[in-house]
């Protein structure tokens, strides 16, 4: 029998299986992925990883290999304007370093991070199975039972759902969610440029919704383009040229002509917070426990805070010689993560709002917070290190650079 079932094998749930096996080598971890193997390593998109992320990555052997493909961001821009404006002025700006030497995030190619990840579980001994889908589960005094696609069954002590903001296993679970999409579209692609972005991202609040450039390595530029869904369908029907000019009038001319790196894709966006984080023997981290808007670009590290607190509620309890599946274990990974969740989903909920609308009393209102922050250097170093997630007094070990 299992002790902990992974299913999902996406970023946040092999970090999860990595961590949890790192720490507590005795451990019989598993990780099941529906997607054939080698799909995860094709992912064109990049992630913005705060530091407390890296420091976690770090400690689990994967940083070092990450690194180099890291581009770490050196500033950030805001601006508040219309597309069709001749300037764009700067409302608000951030240095990006949060102690010397230390940016407060770093944009990772999403095949790096995924390469690093896989390779850290196949030294620590985890197994992973490509090309199964869970079908349901069956939970007892004792353990779980996981049905398979394949018709195969596992018992496991602790099942770990890490399969997306759609989470089939969740659903099973019985976990009811909050949920409204924005009729809103996140369109990620990838632009190589003439000149060099010299590490900073930008920030570009336009009517229809944020738009974001962070840079990437050998002047390349990961962008996040928040539009009206049926805008965003007729700028992904359109040929390479026609989205290039889009892409030009809204990135400007500073670092010369863009042209397109790769695919680009388009998703609908939405909000998506569970209601419960965890059940017997269960527990949801990831996006399958939230979903939200890109706006704070903190998707991805809500997973590993996740992982973090997953991993070290889990190790935890078992050097006490508790059940790691037991609804009292669990629950202090439940209080540990949902609150914080559920005030970042409202956050990110509230800005789309706020910036996505072209409403003039409003924007002078937005526009004169903005000028206030950036007069207030105190203020905008606890946003940096609130966004940097070094600052939060109650972080678990992992994201404070310790081992468990």
């Amino acid at each position: 029998m299992l002790d902990m079932l992974v299913v999902g094998g996406g970023y946040v749930g092999l970090a999860a299986a990595v961590a949890v096996k790192q720490a507590a080598p005795h451990l019989e971890v598993q990780v099941v992925e529906a997607a054939p193997a080698g799909v995860w390593e094709k992912d064109e998109r990049a992630s913005a990883i705060i530091a407390a992320a890296s420091q976690m990555l770090d400690i689990l052997g994967t940083w070092d290999e990450i690194l180099p493909h890291a581009q770490p961001i050196n500033r950030m821009i805001v601006t508040d304007s219309r597309t069709s404006d001749p300037v764009r002025p700067v409302f608000l700006t951030f240095d990006g370093t949060i102690q010397a030497g230390k940016p407060f995030a770093h944009m990772v190619p999403n095949v790096a991070m995924v390469r690093a990840l896989r390779g850290a579980a196949d030294r620590l001994g985890v197994s992973i199975r490509h090309g199964l889908s869970a079908t349901g589960f069956e939970t007892t005094a004792t353990h779980t039972t996981v049905k398979f696609s394949d018709g195969s069954t596992e018992e496991t002590r602790l099942l770990v759902a890490c399969d997306g903001v759609r989470s089939k296993l969740r659903d099973m679970a019985g976990i009811r969610t909050v949920n409204w999409t924005y009729d809103q579209s996140g369109i990620v692609a990838t632009v190589a440029h003439e000149r060099d972005h010299e590490g900073v991202a930008e920030e570009h609040f336009l009517p229809s919704g944020p738009f974001a450039i962070l840079p990437l390595t050998n002047n390349r530029s990961s962008l996040v383009w928040t539009e009206r869904t049926d805008a965003a369908e007729r700028l992904m029907a359109s040929d390479d040229l026609i989205f290039e000019e889009e892409l030009q009038r809204r990135f400007g001319h500073k670092l010369g002509e863009i042209r397109l790196v790769g695919g680009r894709k388009a998703y609908p966006l939405s909000l998506t917070l569970s209601r419960a984080f965890i059940a017997p023997r269960f527990a949801l981290a990831g996006d399958a426990a939230h979903g939200i808007h890109p706006i704070s670009g903190q998707g991805l590290n809500l997973g590993f805070k996740d992982v973090a607190a997953l991993a070290e509620t889990v190790v935890e309890a078992d050097r006490l010689g508790l059940e790691i599946g037991s609804l009292n274990v669990l629950e202090r990974y439940q209080s540990w993560r949902r609150f914080d969740t559920f005030r970042m989903g409202v956050t990110t909920d509230v800005l789309n709002r706020l910036f996505s609308n072209d409403v003039t009393p409003i924007r002078i209102a937005r526009d004169f917070g903005l000028g206030v922050v950036e007069r207030l250097p105190k203020i905008k170093d606890f946003f940096i290190g609130q966004a940097a997630g070094t600052t939060v007094k109650d972080n678990p070990k992992l994201l404070r650079g310790r081992s468990i």
